[in-house]
Parts: C-alpha cells; sequence; structure tokens
C-alpha cells in the first residue's frame, strides 16, 4: 500500500523516527529499499538523517549499498553533509562506496566540507571518511579538491586533517 507520494507505511515511519512501528514492518517483511516518488527509501532516508537504530534495522534486512537517491547519491553523502558521525561509520563499516560521486559531482568527503560547518561534528566526518580510504585529492565537478573546499571556506582543522592524509 502506499500513499499519494508513492511512500510505503515503512517509509513514513523514519519520517517520523518512529523505530517500534518501523520495527514491527520490517519484522512483517515490508520492503527496506522500496522508493516512494522523490527516490527516497525506508533505508536511504534513515541514513541521510542519521536515524541509526531504523538505519541499522535496514542493514540487517537487505538494505541495497548502491542504492542512489534523487541526487545520484548513496546514503552516506548527506549522512556526511548532516554530520551525522555515528551514521557515517555505520554506513562506512556496512561498505557503502566512500569515493562514490552524486550528480552535482560531489562525494560524500565533499558534502561535508562544502554543506557542512566546519565544526566538531564535520571534522569527525572528514577523519571517518579519510580513514576509510576516501580519496581526498578527488575533485568536484569544477575540479575543485577537497582542500581547496576546505580552505575556501575557512575550516583550518579539516584543513590540517586532508594534509595529514595526503591532500594537495
Amino acid at each position: 500500500m502506499r500513499n499519494a507520494a508513492g511512500q510505503i507505511p515503512l517509509l513514513v515511519a523514519p519520517h517520523h523516527n518512529h523505530v517500534a512501528a518501523a520495527r514491527a514492518l520490517i519484522e512483517a517483511g515490508a520492503d527496506v529499499n522500496a522508493k516512494d516518488q522523490i527516490q527516497d527509501s525506508p533505508y536511504l532516508y534513515a541514513g541521510a538523517r542519521g536515524y541509526l537504530d531504523i538505519l541499522q534495522m535496514t542493514l540487517a534486512h537487505g538494505a541495497d549499498l548502491r542504492s542512489l537517491n534523487r541526487y545520484q547519491g548513496t546514503a552516506l553523502i548527506p549522512a556526511a553533509e548532516r554530520g551525522h558521525v555515528e551514521a557515517v561509520r555505520l554506513l562506512i563499516q556496512a561498505g557503502v562506496d566512500v569515493n562514490h560521486v552524486n550528480r552535482l559531482g560531489w562525494t560524500a568527503l565533499i558534502e561535508a566540507v562544502v554543506l557542512g560547518q566546519g565544526g566538531e561534528r564535520h571534522q569527525q566526518v572528514v577523519q571517518a571518511l579519510v580513514d576509510a580510504g576516501a580519496d581526498v585529492n578527488l575533485p568536484d565537478a569544477q575540479g575543485r579538491t577537497p582542500l581547496a573546499l576546505a580552505q575556501a571556506h575557512g575550516y583550518p582543522e579539516i584543513a590540517r586533517i586532508l594534509r595529514r592524509a595526503g591532500a594537495h
């Protein structure tokens, strides 16, 4: 059953972070990869919002790690952008590609720099991505590297993390 937005009940539950409802629906066999009209799925939405309990359940029940959102990005990219440190670590551990490039020409690392605020959470996200093997020299669609972007945004700590990892 779907609503007017094409959402199955399991996709509505993460929109409100209703863990018990999500658990019941998943245990009843709801599809963690079912997408709505804007290409969100329970897995992608939980990852993007940093809803760890629901994200863990979707991963344990067959989440497609290669599934892409409307920006052709993985769940890791918006999790990194929003500074959801534990979700980023969980998605990395699950095996999501840390160097996937979305249709905007950005990786999770670039989104953490460009759309983040440079604070502690985003520094931890950048460090987690670097530790997981993110290419610190992979540029965006305009040829700007993560280091150049961090410097342009005035994020010296992120720039230091990137330099230590071999960024130039």
